[in-house]
């Protein structure tokens, strides 16, 4: 069955997470994902363990399911070659080298632009590719930091906090994927490529939100807020008597549906919570009130109660219980697949389902190198220069 992207070919210089989770989202739809790597090295991320699944690291297995994997110095005369030979063919070329880097050696995206005019050229950095910054590094942290995400992140009175997860990383990737789509859509309209380019600072800068807003429009800077939201209340997460459960009561029609819940209806109509900006200003005495009374019932008498009433919430599940979830186990969130060092090894799924085109883990994530050889030969390349580009040291 085709897929949404069958067709579209992708060279990938990226390594470690944003640029992977990218170009592992083209390749869940379809892309042919080329991923060229260091010989005898590899991507950073297959050496980021324990824990080990086989010889690959749980870390590089997150981020690299349906690719090929071919090995390739392209700073020798053989490797530059091969490279220019998959541009040709290629739709599409991401890279995360510090800016400037593939310039110097003649891969910028003026260089590739000459072989290939249609190519969409996307450039994943920590900070862009011009500006006082650009030359730095970029790491997920510290793009969290300057980003300023983790000022608004913790306790009220804790220390700022990083997301759990790599979440500069893995939004930038994101964005890299949906603005490579929009500019294959240009290509495909006028013949036209062009350079793409993500960072990671302007990435969490981008999705900072109502909080970001709510600074520019009234000047003060936001405090933290633990799991509560700036903007609406109650939202967060309540101690019960054996748990957490976390709740989001939305608007003031689920406000007053949810104090029939609890058994105070009477806070409905309070002036002090009657209205959302009224429990907004009025937050900490609401709070106090809601905390005693969510510690009186256990996480599942109040899910129970509170789904009946059709009020947002939820646990506060560890992973062993995410990967147990009945819905996330329906939507096939979990998935099983063989791998050549490995075994038998889960993979977490593909969030996003197509109707008419479905996805799924067609390949596994390839060991080092993989592909060198099927690559090659696509390219018409023979045997005798396959073992040519090996003796130098170019695959």
């Amino acid at each position: 069955m085709a897929l949404p992207l069958d067709g579209v070919r992708v060279v990938d210089l990226t390594r470690v997470l944003a640029g992977p989770y990218c170009t592992m989202m083209l390749a869940d739809m379809g892309a042919d994902v080329i991923k060229v790597e260091m010989p005898g090295r590899g991507d950073d991320s297959r050496a980021w363990g324990p824990p080990w699944a086989g010889t690959e690291s749980a870390y590089y297995l997150s981020a690299n399911r349906n690719k090929r994997s071919i090995t390739l110095n392209f700073r020798t005369e053989g490797g530059r070659r091969v490279l220019l030979d998959l541009v040709r063919r290629a739709d599409v070329f991401i890279e995360n080298f510090i800016p400037g880097s593939l310039d110097r050696l003649g891969l910028g995206y003026d260089d590739l632009k000459k072989v290939n005019p249609g190519l969409v050229y996307c450039s994943v950095s920590g900070y862009g590719y011009d500006g006082p910054y650009a030359t730095r590094p970029g790491y997920d942290f510290i793009a969290q930091a300057e980003g300023g995400i983790m000022s608004v992140t913790g306790e009220p009175e804790g220390p700022p906090m990083k997301v759990g997860v790599a979440i500069a990383d893995i939004t930038t990737g994101m964005f890299a994927a949906a603005a490579i789509l929009a500019a294959l859509r240009h290509r495909d309209r006028t013949g036209q490529g062009q350079r793409v380019e993500v960072s990671l600072l302007e990435s969490v800068v981008g999705w900072l939100a109502n909080v970001a807003m709510n600074y520019l429009v009234s000047g003060e800077l936001p405090r933290r807020y633990g799991n509560a939201h700036p903007n609406v209340v109650p939202y967060q997460a309540f101690a019960t008597s054996d748990g957490w459960v976390a709740i989001g009561v939305g608007n003031d029609a689920q406000f007053r549906r949810f104090c029939d819940v609890i058994g105070r209806p009477e806070l409905a109509d309070d002036p002090r919570f009657k209205t959302n900006s009224d429990r907004v200003i009025n937050r900490d005495v609401l709070i106090p009130i809601l905390e005693e009374i969510f510690k009186t019932r256990t996480t599942d008498e109040w899910i129970e109660a509170l789904t009946a009433a059709e009020l947002p919430c939820g646990p506060i599940n560890t992973l062993d219980r995410v990967f147990r979830h009945p819905q996330v186990l329906h939507r096939r969130m979990v998935e099983e697949i063989d791998h050549p060092t490995a075994g038998r090894i889960k993979l977490v799924g593909i969030p996003y389902k197509f109707s008419a085109t479905p996805l799924s883990i067609r390949r596994h994530p390839p060991t080092l190198g993989e592909h060198t050889e099927e690559v090659l030969r696509e390219l018409g390349y023979s045997e005798a220069e396959v073992a040519a580009l090996r003796a130098e040291g170019a695959i």
